[in-house]
């Protein structure tokens, strides 16, 4: 990949790499966000302001500083600036809960949080919060020029965390280094001053690396989708309008988009899609639309930045399972026996991964550290480590790998690597609750999260959702909740987590509302259309969408379902706000009159 600078990795990191395109390209486009946009030269002067501020509050090299905000121009400049003060990032999922957030937090040592005023009370009591929004004045008086730093490849850029199977999340300190591997000088991928990116992937999920550092390292402008979730529908509209030429959707993101608007795929130079398992059906139609080589499977943990290995997808499909493909530049995979041996190619093994994009291990806990970052015995250098992946492949004839399954029970949950364990340590946390399993279920949408629990207080599934949620980000919150008079047990006593995992129903499940059937049409379709997008025999006009075990994936679905049955549209926050078939049905209704949304 050239940055139209020479140079593939020339800077020591991230932010010096900025500074380079900022002195190429200073009156280009970097960031445009609902119609604000700000040029290199913009960009880096605002950020350096802040960076000074921040200095002023006293941080050190490498510190963690938190961001708690939307998709905005605030955002961008903090990132940046962040980075620029020698610090580390750390993005918050506003959707979560105070306590998840708290968590995070403490866990990696974070004293300030960047956000705006509005959202200043909902900052844990463990971070200072810094309104950036009451800081104007002040930051247009200090220096536009950088300030003086002392950190280099190896130290932390950001901070993102995966679930752990203990009910703690594990932080992930990804260096400068690993970052710069991942966009410069790539070989999966071109981004130069002529492309514009697509940034929509929450700045918590480590997707959101190549999509902001991609074009903002090589000149290129960062197109940011407006804040909260888009439709299928209103995401194409937005790459359409913003002319993107370089997207990245999580699987299931990518399936709904080949199903509902397949044509807008086309104007894409790029797109990668992953996270998760791609379908080879959709995966098939998708290349169909797209230039030779556009359509690129991504795989990668996030100990590893992103992206370990891509395939760029040909066509005819020789199998009907889509290959991950072979490790991209500055990377090292093995497939290895539980002897950490080689395995022949097309036998499976656990896929351990190193190399340039190798994050230096996970804060503050050194015994998970040493557990998952191993020495690594087939480098040349001294002191090289390895990550075991915890996933199974095999190597396919051609070179490239195929993705088998998992060696412990993660998996992804709407592009999120999730710990069914994390979530089952909260659920058994519950007063309430005597025993509690938590398993992963394969439905036509991808996988969800079922819970088994045990309770002699017969404490309802709301109950327990409520709680859940006050605790754990959204993607840890199981789909269903179901009560058992005891766990299912193997022959050795341990909980039979198979059969949990095949013990799925159709029953609607333990709402807070009674049952009342639909009366109108509008009610009716909905009605029937949730069932049939959630798997249920029958849905009540007074049932919660959430309560079912809705949530963004399904409701964007619905959406479009409702435009098309309707010629209706309706928003997101619309849907949120009106959560039962009754309130919604009633609302398409006075669309339908005509009345203002």
């Amino acid at each position: 990949m050239s940055n139209g600078l020479g140079e593939r990795t020339p800077s020591r990191t991230v932010h010096a790499a900025f500074e380079r395109c900022a002195a190429a390209f200073p009156h280009a486009p970097a960031v445009s966000v609902q119609g604000t946009e700000l040029s290199y030269a913009e960009l880096d002067a605002r950020a350096n302001q802040l960076a000074h501020h921040l200095g002023g509050l006293g941080v050190s090299s490498e510190d963690p500083i938190a961001l708690h905000l939307e998709r905005s121009v605030d955002l961008f400049v903090g990132l940046l600036a962040v980075l620029k003060a020698g610090c580390s990032y750390l993005a918050l999922d506003r959707r979560a809960p105070q306590e998840w957030q708290g968590r995070l937090l403490q866990t990696a040592g974070a004293k300030l949080v960047l956000t705006l005023s509005e959202d200043a009370e909902r900052i844990p009591g463990v971070a200072t919060p810094v309104p950036l929004d009451q800081l104007a004045t002040h930051l247009s008086g200090l220096p536009t020029a950088k300030p003086a730093t002392t950190v280099g490849l190896e130290n932390t850029a950001y901070i993102a965390f995966t679930s752990g199977s203990t009910g703690t999340p594990k932080g992930v300190c990804v260096p400068h280094r690993a970052v710069l591997r991942l966009v410069l000088g790539a070989d999966f991928l071109s981004v130069g001053p002529d492309d514009t990116v697509l940034q929509y992937a929450p700045l918590a999920f480590d997707a959101s690396t190549l999509e902001v550092w991609a074009p903002l390292l090589n000149g290129g402008r960062l197109a940011v989708a407006p804040p909260g979730e888009l439709t299928p529908g209103e995401l194409v509209g937005f790459v359409r309008d913003e002319a993107v030429t370089v997207a990245w959707f999580t699987a299931g993101l990518f399936h709904q988009v080949v199903d509902t608007a397949p044509e807008a795929l086309g104007r894409l130079r790029h797109l990668l899609a992953g996270g998760d398992v791609l379908s080879a059906p959709h995966v098939r139609k998708a290349a169909e639309l797209l230039p030779a080589g556009a359509l690129i499977n991504g795989y990668g943990p996030t100990e590893n930045t992103t992206f370990t290995c891509c395939h760029p997808v040909g066509l005819p499909l020789e199998r009907e399972t889509v290959p991950i493909g072979r490790p991209i530049r500055g990377t090292t995979a093995y497939v290895l026996d539980e002897h950490m041996r080689p395995v022949p190619s097309g036998e499976v093994g656990e896929l351990h991964t190193g190399g340039l994009g190798l994050a230096r291990g996970y804060v503050n806990d050194p015994d998970q550290t040493a557990e998952r970052f191993i020495p690594d015995p087939f480098a040349d250098s001294p002191g090289a480590r390895m990550y075991r992946t915890g996933d199974l492949v095999r190597e396919l004839p051609d070179g490239s790998m195929e993705f088998v399954g998992r060696v412990d029970a993660q998996v992804k949950i709407r592009g999120f690597r999730v710990e069914p364990g994390e979530t089952e340590a909260a659920l058994r946390r519950h007063p309430d609750v005597k025993a509690a399993a938590v398993v992963a279920q394969t439905t036509k949408d991808g996988v969800r999260l079922a819970a088994f629990y045990v309770s002699d207080l017969l404490v309802s599934a709301p109950a327990l959702r409520r709680a859940l949620s006050e605790e754990l980000a959204p993607y840890f919150v199981p789909t269903v909740f179901t009560r058992l008079e005891s766990l299912p047990l193997t022959a050795n006593g341990k909980v039979d987590r198979k059969s949990l995992s095949a013990l799925t129903s159709r029953q609607r499940p333990d709402v807070d509302s009674g049952f009342r059937p639909p009366g109108t049409p509008v009610e009716k379709m909905l009605a029937q259309l949730w069932a049939d997008v959630m798997e249920l025999d029958e849905v009540g006009v007074d049932d919660d969408f959430f309560e079912l075990g809705g949530h963004s994936l399904i409701a964007t679905q619905i959406t479009a379902e409702i435009g098309n049955a309707f010629d209706a549209v309706i928003l997101p926050r619309t849907f949120y706000e009106n959560p039962t078939v009754a309130e919604l049905a009633e609302r398409i209704e006075e669309l339908i009159g005509g009345d203002e949304r």
